[in-house]
């Protein structure tokens, strides 16, 4: 049975996320009734990771299996058209056919995230539900100092969700790096895989220390706390995309 990878784009803006669930869209279920539409079966998409509701994408990976072989600009194509017909904010970017045992998400190596600031006292019109607006001034360098105390290997207990399922709080982050152009300010993250809410967290308690309400201390004073409590408030969802996955 041929397996399928394809990589996503899609605004989050109005889905529930990328899992189905019964209380709205998903993005999971649009990408299912596209490919159905198209094939005449009924496959289960799965992802290389589950983004929240409003969350954005740029490069999400995932895969399933139709009994039939269809070449691979037809997979793009066809799904394409049917998100397109339904009125959906997804779309196919590429397609290709798989080893049996290639999983969207257990084989992955490294996700690659992005937060986005806007920095400026101006409403976001352009941008409106896909970055997270800050008026007061934001010290981008002193973000970037503190983010340097979040990389490697630790217990991110304060930057994860109390709803959190993962089996532990211990993660592994190979980059977190605050650059700005402009009036836009990234925060680009790296690592295997990530806790519930845990890049929003890293990006409001960021947020604290760029505003000066914070140093780079307390975010280290925080991270050591293991304390959810500890951590400051949890950035919006409109400025997270993931961005790519590596193999």
């Amino acid at each position: 049975m041929p397996r399928y990878r394809i990589i996503v784009e899609y605004d989050g803006t109005g889905y529930v996320g990328w899992q189905r669930q019964e209380n709205g869209p998903s993005i999971q279920a649009a990408l299912e009734q596209a490919i159905a539409c198209f094939s005449g079966e009924a496959p289960r998409v799965s992802g290389a990771g589950r983004t929240d509701a409003g969350v954005h994408a740029r490069g999400q990976v995932a895969h399933f299996d139709l009994s039939k072989q269809w070449p691979f600009e037809t997979v793009r194509n066809a799904i394409n058209a049917h998100l397109t017909m339904a009125r959906q904010t997804v779309c196919v970017l590429d397609a290709a056919e798989v080893a049996e045992d290639f999983d969207a998400r257990f084989s992955a190596r490294k996700r690659h995230y992005l937060y986005r600031f806007i920095n400026r006292a101006a409403p976001l019109t352009l941008e409106a539900a896909r970055a997270w607006r800050v008026a007061r001034s934001l010290d981008a360098a002193a973000m970037n100092e503190a983010a340097q105390l979040l990389v490697g290997r630790h217990d991110f207990t304060t930057f994860r969700s109390v709803q959190c399922q993962a089996n532990s709080p211990v993660r592994t982050m190979d980059r977190l790096d605050v650059t700005r152009c402009g009036e836009r300010i990234d925060l680009q993250v790296t690592a295997q895989s990530f806790l519930h809410n845990q890049i929003r967290s890293f990006a409001g308690s960021l947020k604290l220390v760029g505003e000066g309400k914070w140093r780079p201390d307390d975010l280290r004073t925080a991270l050591e706390a293991r304390d959810r409590k500890a951590c400051g408030p949890v950035a919006p969802p409109c400025g997270l995309y993931f961005m790519q996955v590596d193999y």
